[in-house]
């Protein structure tokens, strides 16, 4: 397979792979399957989907973390090499799919208020990225995204509220990961890519909460974590 662009912000952000959940389960996707990459600047005016990450295949721009995975499990199998979710039954490919729509579509929203609605979130997510934006854009990426919040539903919640639903998702999860090395068994699979971006997520942001600390109580995912990152990225230290 030729070598991709992957176009992402450039931090390492708190010693983990990435500030965005997406850019870390994608770049983990890269590196699970062995597929070349490079890594080059971000344009949202450029990004397919308006968002990060996007890459750059043989000359045309593939948007949405999911997408460009489907994408290139599909040049894997195509170029005759194993893709990650290759021989999966499809009740496995049923629970992996439900674990990583809970992840993307109800635990991020969480993972969001802590950043943004509260001082401290705030304050570390304002130190982070005015590494790459200018400081007077912050406040109007907050409210930005307090919108969004309200729009999806979670900001209509309180906090406390809702990380006591993101502590109950990532408890089901962690029941169904059990004592295996990776959610679905003794193999890594795709959803492993988003299950490690969101406990890395949750464990590396700088400021104490109710969710980091529900997720830390779960010996089994603290290993999955660290095991991951003994791994794949071992970059980060």
């Amino acid at each position: 397979m030729n070598e991709i662009t992957l176009h992402q912000p450039p931090m390492r952000s708190w010693g983990s792979p990435n500030a965005s959940p997406f850019c870390t389960k994608l770049e983990t996707y890269l590196r699970m399957t062995e597929v070349p990459y490079k890594t080059g600047k971000f344009a949202r005016g450029q990004a397919p989907k308006g968002k990060i990450p996007y890459v750059g295949i043989d000359g045309t721009h593939v948007g949405d973390s999911q997408l460009v995975i489907e994408e290139l499990e599909r040049r894997l199998a195509k170029a005759g090499k194993q893709p990650l979710d290759g021989g999966l039954s499809a009740q496995e490919a049923a629970l992996g799919r439900l674990a990583r729509r809970t992840l993307e579509e109800a635990v991020y929203f969480v993972a969001m208020m802590i950043r943004w609605r509260t001082d401290d979130g705030y304050r570390a997510m304002r130190d982070e990225f005015k590494k790459m934006l200018p400081g007077f854009v912050m406040p109007l990426i907050r409210r930005n995204v307090h919108g969004k919040l309200a729009g999806q539903g979670t900001g209509r919640h309180t906090l406390e509220e809702a990380m006591a639903m993101g502590a109950a998702d990532f408890a089901a999860i962690a029941e169904l990961l059990g004592n295996k090395p990776f959610f679905l068994g003794d193999k890594p699979r795709t959803v492993d890519c988003t299950l490690f971006a969101f406990v890395e997520g949750v464990l590396a942001f700088p400021v104490d909460s109710a969710l980091k600390a529900s997720v830390g109580s779960h010996e089994n995912l603290v290993a999955y974590r660290q095991r991951i990152r003994d791994r794949w990225w071992k970059d980060l230290g």
